[in-house]
């Protein structure tokens, strides 16, 4: 486990974006697995800066999201909607470089990552609660692969996810499980503010627990943690 402690925001999204497009720079083809939420857009914008000036062949670079929830009438769900806002759309990415992980095709999902070469990397924040991708407190297990989570109209997980959006969330979720995260070849993980300072002190130094899921995390043989001075504030080490 490597852990990057950077002075602000803007320095973490730097490092962040430096790592990506290292990986986007191999010569061979790279499959990724990004992030939405509002911790990657610093990252995002320096990449599209990065990538409009540079000249290389990106055609070999694959995406693949890591969680989706439908969205009612929508043709994308909420993750791949935020990715194509943040970043795909601004980047041109051709339709065939992107791999949708949804409800329909989350049963096999993994056989075709695994036909694909695997990921080689994931980037992820994480959250307060300390779930990582969509793998939340009390509905996840170590030991699962991708898989769905039913909810109903009213029920804490159904609220939770229309408090991030104004439209209609619709069953079920779908996420990379801990074995499937763990199984990727690189893990880059981050998280910025005070607000994050409890969660971060209990995942990199608390019991390794499904009560809290990213605790799993720095078990990854390659995993790279980068929080910034108010996000690591409560670490001992």
């Amino acid at each position: 486990m490597k852990k990057i402690i950077t002075k602000d925001y803007a320095t973490m999204s730097e490092l962040a974006a430096a790592i990506v497009l290292d990986k986007m720079m191999l010569s061979k083809r790279v499959n990724l697995s990004l992030t939405a939420g509002n911790t990657p857009l610093g990252m995002y914008e320096i990449l599209i800066d990065k990538l409009q000036k540079m000249n290389f062949d990106r055609s070999n670079i694959h995406y693949y999201n890591f969680d989706e929830v439908p969205l009612a009438g929508e043709r994308y769900g909420l993750t791949m909607s935020a990715l194509k806002t943040a970043f795909y759309d601004r980047v041109h990415i051709d339709d065939g470089n992107l791999h949708e992980l949804n409800a329909q095709n989350n049963q096999v999902f993994d056989q075709k990552i695994l036909q694909d070469g695997g990921i080689d990397l994931i980037v992820m924040g994480i959250g307060e609660d300390g779930h990582f991708c969509a793998n939340m407190p009390g509905h996840t297990s170590f030991e699962r692969e991708i898989f769905a989570v039913p909810f109903e109209e009213g029920d804490e997980i159904y609220q939770s996810i229309k408090n991030l959006t104004d439209k209609e969330p619709a069953s079920p979720y779908v996420t990379f499980g801990p074995r499937t995260v763990l199984a990727s070849k690189q893990l880059l993980v981050f998280a910025d503010g005070k607000k994050k300072a409890e969660i971060m002190k209990k995942v990199l130094e608390g019991p390794i627990t499904e009560e809290i899921p990213a605790s799993i995390l720095r078990t990854h043989p390659n995993v790279t943690f980068i929080l910034d001075e108010e996000a690591a504030a409560l670490l001992e080490n």
